[in-house]
């Protein structure tokens, strides 16, 4: 995901999928807990992502 996909998008969106990444986020983590995930690097991945949704939403926001 990269941030000029995510500028593009309008505030509902992106909170609709900074709700699906902290839910993907929470899974990962319970999957690491259990011994189940194989490939940590998506718990980094997606905390970027998630980072990028909020530096999206606040510059849409107008927040500085």
């Amino acid at each position: 995901m990269k941030y000029t996909d995510l500028a593009q998008k309008d505030i509902v969106e992106l909170q609709k999928e900074l709700k699906e990444k902290k839910v993907s986020l929470f899974t990962l983590k319970a999957k690491q807990k259990t011994m189940q995930l194989k490939n940590t690097n998506e718990l980094h991945e997606t905390r970027k992502d998630i980072a990028r949704i909020l530096t999206a939403i606040n510059s849409k926001r107008g927040v500085q």
